[in-house]
């Protein structure tokens, strides 16, 4: 039951961040944003997304997903 309650926790702490980077690309995509600090942010989210579904914190398919939707900004930048 401890160990259940510290990665719950944890994983809570991951999920959020990953809630706050994806709110934080949606603000700068309809605000215009410069295109360094859209390619910056969207670096971070692939990144997190990618060691969150390497733990299993969130599904493979759900990162696959989120990062081709945001890569426009990382490649087009």
């Amino acid at each position: 039951m401890r160990k259940a309650e510290s990665r719950t926790l944890h994983n809570r702490a991951t999920k959020s961040r990953l809630r706050t980077l994806a709110r934080t690309l949606a603000r700068l995509e309809a605000q215009e944003g410069s295109a360094e600090e859209k390619k910056a942010t969207a670096i971070r989210y692939v990144s997190a997304l990618d060691k969150a579904a390497k733990s299993g914190i969130v599904h493979r398919n759900f990162a696959q997903r989120h990062k081709a939707r945001y890569s426009k900004y990382i490649f087009n930048a």
